[in-house]
Parts: C-alpha cells; structure tokens; sequence
C-alpha cells in the first residue's frame, strides 16, 4: 500500500514520514519534498468571475487529489504490474458529506482507475474562492471543451441548436491554442473556462504514465462551472454535455490481455453513472448529458449540423493518445488515431491534420517503439465479422444496460468495428 497526503501548505505537518507522498494543494512554499497540485487554480477560478459552493469546491480538490495520487505512484513495482493499493488522505473544507460517500467514492475510482483506493477525508481545507465580481454568461449548459474532433462537433451541435454552452476545458500540452480557436469561432470565446492541475513532482521525476485518473478532475472543473451557474441563475440543475463518441466510451477491449492498462474508463456509462450518483447526493447541480453514447465517430462527423466549419476544423483537432510522445504530432497508428482516420475516411470529410501521422502507412507500422495497435483492432474487426459483435462483446453490457441498452451499445461497436475495418482495407492490412 502506498500512502498519499494532500492538504493545504499549512497543514503539511513538519515531521514528515519517508514512507508518505506529501501534496501542497492550491499553495506550495517552496519545500523540496512536498509535490504540489493546482498552485494557480484559487486565483484563476476568482479571475474568471466562478464562485463555486462547498459541495463542488471540495469535489474538485478531491479531483485533484486522486489525479495527484494516480500520478505519483508508479504501478511498475506493484504485484501484477498494473494494480496498485492506494491510501489517499485528504483535507476537505466540509469533509462530512463525502465521508457518508466514502465506499461509493473508493469504487467509482476502483472502476476508473483499477485500483483500490483506501480514502480519509479530513478537515481544514481552504473555503471556496469568492472572486470580487461574479461573472455570470449568457449559458444555458456547460459543455467539455478538450480540444479533440469529439468536442468540436458537440460544440458545433450544440451551437447550431440554439444553445449557449459555457465551454470548460482541461489545459493540455499542445491543446490549449486549439481550445481558445473553436471557443471564439464559435462565439463563445467570452464562455470560455481555461483551468490547469498543474502538478509537479517532488523531487523531480517523470511519475506514472498511465493516468487512468485524469478525467475526473475536468468533470470536476465542469461541476464548478455548472455549480456557480446553477447559484446564479437560480437553476435547479445545469446540463453537463460530455461529446464523446459511443465507440470510445464503452472500449470494448480488443482482446483478452488488454482489460487493464489499455483500456480506459474516462466516460464508460458505469462511470458516468457513479459520478452522477456521488454529484446528486452532494447536492452538486450538474445534470450529465452523453448525446452520442450510441452514436460512432464517423457518424458524429456525418450528422454534424454544421459541416461546414467542421471541415474548416477538424483537421486541427487532437485525437492521439501518443501525442506528446512524438512531438506533438498523431502517431496514426494507436486506436484513438485509428478510430480518427477512419472517421474522416468514412465520413467523406478531408483528414487535413497538420504534419499528417508519423505512421501514414498502417500497413507498414512496425512496432518498433510504444504500442502498435493495427494488430489488434484487425483481429476484433475479423472476430465481429466472421462471429458476430456479441461474441467480441462477450455479454460485458449484461451487467450494467438495460435490454434496450444493449443493443444500442452492441450496434455502435459493430458499426464502430466496420468502420475501423473499412480504413485498414484502404491501407491492405486486411
């Protein structure tokens, strides 16, 4: 079991244990064996006019938390590789209502992250940030905003229906110029919520790569956007849109070895789920929205309501999963990148991504460094068309899907399937 303790500065205790990863959250004072998370975060969310409640506030700092957490402790040395036994103290401004939750909070994780989580939720935490003038849109929902083909076309949607999101996202490397270009094209540059975790290591190191945890601290940016919203407006609940596709969200593993760490949960139904749950019994006024659960990328792209400025945009989109790792370009061969380049491919949309994909030719992607998922998805693609999707599904909807569900779910994977079977057609694979 490895021991995780974030707090405020002043609550960092001066005897620390060698055996503890210490936190800074929101402050640092510059000691050389305390990490810090979302040093910036307090004056960037009272610069941009948001006065969160204490439900959603603490819900981000446990956000950060975790994200903290899943970052430090590395899952290398763990049993399996992979599992890891995390025991996360945390200093809460009104820790009681998450301390009822503490079970269904330590499984939702479990889901998210596969691992077992083992949380205290402590009091002294800093109060919620008041900005000197509240800001309050011109918004009838909020709506993720990452800077992925998946955001753009739910911002176009929504956009094109009428609506005025207040658009949130997550600071990434290599998205945020992107993030700010869809939100002022879209008019909704001044609805425009920027917010960075900002987490550093101490002492310096790379920490876990893997970070199956980091979703939750945007849908805990978007719980305070919505929250400030909701206390200013007099609205019962806001409308949290989530724009991902049904494919992605449910990854289906493309075989037996790959449940675990390629396999992300970032929007699975069960997640978002359990996330709801926790969010409706805080008392968070946040309504999750998934409009294209059943719905595969290339059929977003097809059926966007403004194909226009999709196809003006799109290729500026970010998909890879790899991206960083060759310098900031889409590798083209890991399966987000393949779900894209069939999406386009299908959709009848031109793929102008800048620099292209460093692998162009999936026939000839060799393994030669990180993963090489053509392999993979050929072999589900044949396995689907040759058995059927419910025998690549192997009954995993069963558990949490209502019959109706269930086919909705097994539809956009076998479509998803095909489409992915079409793009590895075009390049011979298959």
């Amino acid at each position: 079991m490895t021991r995780v303790f974030c707090a405020p500065k002043d609550a960092i205790p001066e005897d620390r244990s060698a055996d503890v990863t210490y936190f800074s959250m929101y402050g640092h004072d510059g000691l050389p064996d305390v990490s810090i998370v979302g040093a910036s975060l307090i004056e960037d969310i009272k610069r941009a006019g948001v006065e969160p409640g204490a439900a959603s506030w603490d819900f981000l700092t446990l956000a950060l938390a975790v994200n903290a957490a899943d970052h430090a402790v590395e899952r290398s040395p763990s049993a399996d590789g992979w599992t890891r036994v995390i025991e996360l103290e945390v200093v809460l401004y009104e820790p009681a209502p998450f301390a009822e939750l503490t079970d269904d909070i330590e499984q939702t994780l479990r889901f998210l992250t596969g691992d077992f989580w083992h949380i205290s939720f402590l009091e002294g935490g800093y109060p919620p940030p008041i900005p000197k003038h509240r800001v309050v849109h011109d918004a009838d929902c909020v709506s993720l905003l990452s800077g992925g083909l998946d955001s753009l076309v739910g911002a176009l949607d929504l956009t094109a229906g009428g609506r005025s999101p207040v658009f949130v996202s997550h600071i990434a490397k290599g998205d945020s110029e992107t993030q700010v270009l869809y939100a002022r094209t879209l008019g909704g540059g001044d609805r425009h919520l920027q917010w960075n975790q900002n987490i550093w290591l101490k002492p310096q190191r790379d920490g876990e790569g893997s970070t199956r945890g980091r979703s939750i601290v945007f849908f805990a940016f978007a719980a305070l956007a919505a929250d400030s919203h909701a206390d200013a407006t007099g609205s019962n609940a806001v409308d949290v849109v989530v724009p991902e596709n049904g494919l992605i969200s449910l990854n289906v593993p493309l075989n037996a070895g790959r449940v675990g760490s390629l396999s992300t949960k970032t929007t699975h139904p069960v997640f978002m789920r359990r996330l709801q749950a926790i969010w409706s019994r805080l008392g968070i006024p946040a309504s999750l929205q998934l409009p294209y659960a059943a719905v595969t990328k290339a059929e977003m792209m097809e059926r966007c309501l403004d194909r226009p400025r999709l196809s003006e945009l799109a290729g500026q989109s970010t998909s890879c999963g790899r991206y960083a790792v060759y310098g900031l370009q889409h590798c083209g061969r890991c399966v987000p990148c393949l779900v894209r380049r069939s999406a386009f491919l299908c959709s009848g949309i031109a793929d102008t991504t800048p620099k292209a994909y460093h692998f162009t030719d999936l026939k000839a992607a060799q393994p030669e460094r990180g993963a090489n998922d053509v392999a993979a998805v050929a072999a589900a693609v044949m396995k689907v068309e040759e058995s059927g999707v419910r025998a690549f599904t192997a009954g995993q909807f069963a558990a949490f899907a209502s019959p109706i569900e269930r086919v909705a779910f097994e539809g956009v994977v076998e479509r998803g399937l095909a489409e992915l079977g079409r793009l590895l057609r075009y390049h011979q694979v298959l």
